[in-house]
């Protein structure tokens, strides 16, 4: 029996001891992929694994994320076989291809390290698991590359796990300071959004690794620049990003969030606003598992107001460059977000609106010195002086 739900369907999993177990499936745009077994903590099958569970299905993986039984039948959890049962219900999916990793929270952050252990997976996540102890013992068995993501918070009466991790590649052990267990659920009393981001992150770079799929970010953020600074077609640049995407140029906090309101941003107050002479000079480019970090220099002249950069400034006709630093996250094969950072106190004084007489900023110089780490260091630090020929 099926029944259909707004982002994915939900089947019944037959376990080895012959319990029945409903779960909830969701599948990447285009049909196939990797598998992952997604474990729910104690609050059960609820919004935030559904959502988990569409949001990992972007990325490109074919999501099986069990309503596990109220209590687990015995002390070391679920029995073994019925382990294995959940990953061959996923492996017997018809749009499953290619490896299978299991994901969990709390309880179910338990449950996945077991699961590490005694079924044949390629790799795990396990976030805050609710016994630590459990989880520790099945370390010495666990053989496929996993990742622990410990609260601080709360676990001050686990012992320190860290010379348990040691001189074992194949663990990644991370802890969230300030952090309770909760913290990657939005509706927990203890989330905290950075943390979650991080360890979202650090699981999805595990996941790239070992299962896949790949994805060709370097192009994708390419067509993406294309759009927005040759062709300037803001049609075409809104297809290379997801449904529901956002953008922040954090100097000035203009951009957008969603569809209508990005694109609206694009269309009246980014691409067709940009001066006639904007030239982009790379300087570095790193490439992550859902991110790409882009080091360049902006270069243009003020012949216009521009809306995103120097809102509400009349055209000066002054030429400027300014280093830039752009942080674009993607979903699979989309541009989810873009995080674009730079001087906002070198822009104004290259175009002749703040005065830099007496103030620690400075203006064309800052993008000559990225270009050239030879030019003098310090000379807006008066103090400088003071530390000459003293015993370093």
């Amino acid at each position: 029996m099926e029944t259909q739900t707004m982002s994915g369907t939900f089947i019944d999993i037959t376990l080895r001891d012959g319990t029945n177990l409903p779960g909830y499936v969701t599948n990447p745009e285009k049909g196939s992929g990797p598998g992952l077994v997604l474990l729910h903590d104690a609050a059960g099958l609820d919004d935030f694994i559904q959502r988990t569970a569409d949001l990992l299905a972007e990325e490109g993986y074919v999501v099986l994320a069990p309503r596990l039984p109220a209590h687990d039948p015995k002390p070391g959890g679920m029995a073994a076989e019925n382990f294995a049962a959940l990953v061959d219900g996923l492996r017997a999916l018809p749009q499953h291809a290619g490896k299978i990793g299991v994901v969990g929270f709390g309880r179910g952050g338990r449950l996945a390290t077991r699961i590490a252990a005694q079924a044949d997976v390629d790799c795990a996540a396990c976030y805050y698991a609710d016994d630590f102890a459990d989880c520790l013992a099945d370390i010495p068995t666990i053989r496929c590359p996993i990742a622990f993501h410990f609260a601080e918070v709360g676990a001050h009466d686990q012992p320190d796990s860290a010379a348990e991790f040691a001189n074992k590649p194949h663990i990644e052990r991370y802890v969230y300071p300030g952090c309770a267990p909760g913290f990657a659920d939005p509706a927990s009393a203890h989330y905290d959004k950075p943390a979650a981001l991080m360890a979202y992150s650090r699981t999805l770079a595990l996941l790239r690794r070992v299962m896949g799929p790949h994805f060709d970010l370097n192009h994708l953020w390419e067509q993406h620049c294309y759009y927005e600074f040759a062709t300037r077609d803001v049609d075409s640049v809104m297809t290379t990003m997801v449904a529901e995407p956002y953008v922040n140029h954090v100097p000035t906090m203009t951009g957008g969030v969603g569809h209508d309101q990005l694109k609206r941003f694009y269309k009246y107050h980014f691409v067709h606003s940009n001066p006639a002479d904007t030239k982009l000079i790379p300087v570095s480019r790193t490439i992550g598992a859902d991110r790409v970090v882009d080091e360049f220099v902006f270069c243009a002249t003020h012949d216009r107001e521009i809306d995103w950069l120097l809102p509400g400034l009349a055209p000066t006709g002054r030429y400027f460059e300014v280093p830039m630093l752009a942080v674009i996250r993607f979903r699979g094969d989309k541009l989810y977000n873009e995080h674009i950072y730079w001087d906002q106190a070198s822009v104004l004084v290259q175009i002749g609106v703040l005065n830099p007489q007496g103030l620690p900023v400075a203006g064309r110089q800052t993008a000559q010195k990225l270009i050239d780490e030879t030019l003098p260091s310090n000379a807006l630090m008066p103090n400088w002086a003071s530390s000459e020929g003293k015993p370093i």
